[in-house]
């Protein structure tokens, strides 16, 4: 279903100093998705709620509005949802034309289309985790809000690192995606000096809902002696039935169990909890990752247009990319932008659904430029070479 939800915050306010009245700071964003057809999984526990990603870029725009009160700016904000046959490219046309920012909920491949439309328009990605975007597909007017999955697992490493959990068990489904993410976590592993003993491939279509407790010990009687199995599971189907069902009493970690992701309704530090309850009074639901990673996106513009004073989407997008731009956002560190690939800095806590167990990166791992890029992909490593001057 086409949905269209319009928010518009239009704020005059003279400045004192000179005495004259400083012209108004417009700043018109898209929030465009092109919605993913729904994935069969084995519980419908979860439901994806209807308004996943647009809900924190709607926080975001009211508390831009705040700020925007004092300075004489206004922010409006449009959100477009396209059904996943329909031609994401018409609508995409139609904000273009109007010179909006975009907040871009899809995948990569839409986005890098989007984004050749006309590269003098700066983009936010709110949703795609993967390399691609990031790495040799970048684009320079994309900037990423959304956590990289390459972050995620780095940040779970280095926990497990620092608990001493140093022998790993790798259980990966059977999709490309959860190929990708076991690569991940591989990957990750060898970075911090952890190893992956043992791995076994999950095969099973039948209801776990009835026979978990039989069909997942059985799968894991025979893996070698390890710390911590970790479960690649990218769509969420099958790790919730792995925790207590396994044959040895072991941790789980990845999709389920202790896992890292870009926002964890667990945290209260760092006036975390007050942001959690502003969302509820806003959604009626826990903030999730994707509407982090949309809110991000909108105070990072708010708090550009707040420092420089313009809505020119060059001199934001330059200002975001500088070392001078960094933004408050309840994680407990400044966020800020690499400006070799456009990733969003942040802190990863690392949880379970009920508790913050640690946010990453952790005392002791260090990086000559800044901690936070412990995680992730370093510039020395980046396949993106369109940030390059």
């Amino acid at each position: 279903m086409r949905a269209w939800i319009t928010g518009a915050l239009f704020c005059t306010a003279v400045l004192a100093g000179a005495g004259a009245a400083q012209a108004e700071v417009r700043v018109h964003v898209t929030y465009l998705r092109h919605e993913a057809p729904p994935r069969v999984v084995l519980s419908n526990l979860d439901p994806v709620p209807a308004d996943l990603g647009l809900a924190g870029a709607q926080l975001g725009r009211l508390e831009n509005a705040t700020t925007g009160r004092f300075l004489n700016q206004s922010f409006t904000l449009d959100i477009l949802s396209i059904p996943a046959q329909e031609d994401i490219l018409v609508p995409a046309r139609i904000a273009l034309a109007r010179g909006d920012i975009l907040l871009l909920d899809m995948a990569a491949s839409d986005q890098t289309a989007i984004a050749d439309l006309d590269p003098t328009t700066l983009m936010f990605n709110v949703s795609d985790s993967g390399d691609a975007l990031r790495g040799a597909q970048c684009r320079a007017n994309i900037l990423h809000s959304a956590l990289s999955a390459r972050m995620e697992s780095d940040a779970l490493m280095q926990v497990l690192l620092s608990k001493r959990w140093t022998r790993l068990a790798l259980m990966a489904g059977p999709r490309p995606d959860d190929h990708s993410l076991a690569q991940l976590y591989r990957d990750s592993a060898r970075k911090f000096g952890l190893k992956i003993v043992d791995e076994v491939a999950w095969t099973f279509d039948t209801d776990l809902r009835r026979a978990a407790n039989t069909e997942v010990a059985l799968l894991t009687q025979g893996l070698k002696a390890h710390d911590v199995l970790l479960v690649a599971d990218a769509a969420d189907d099958f790790a919730r039935y792995i925790p207590f069902n396994t044959w040895d009493p072991r941790p789980v970690a990845g999709r389920a169990g202790l896992s890292a992701q870009g926002w964890s309704p667990a945290m209260e530090q760092w006036g975390a909890a007050q942001l959690q309850a502003r969302f509820e009074d806003l959604a009626g639901r826990d903030m999730a990752p994707r509407d982090y990673a949309a809110y991000a996106a909108m105070r990072s513009i708010g708090e550009a247009v707040a420092r420089i004073q313009t809505s020119d989407q060059g001199r934001i997008r330059d200002y975001i990319l500088s070392p001078d731009f960094e933004l408050a956002a309840f994680q407990g560190r400044p966020l800020s932008y690499r400006p070799w690939d456009g990733q969003m800095r942040q802190p990863v806590p690392v949880a379970t659904t009920r508790a913050l167990v640690a946010s990453a990166p952790l005392d002791g791992f260090e990086h000559a430029r800044n901690p936070l890029d412990s995680l992730g992909v370093d510039a020395p490593e980046t396949l993106c070479t369109a940030f390059k001057d």
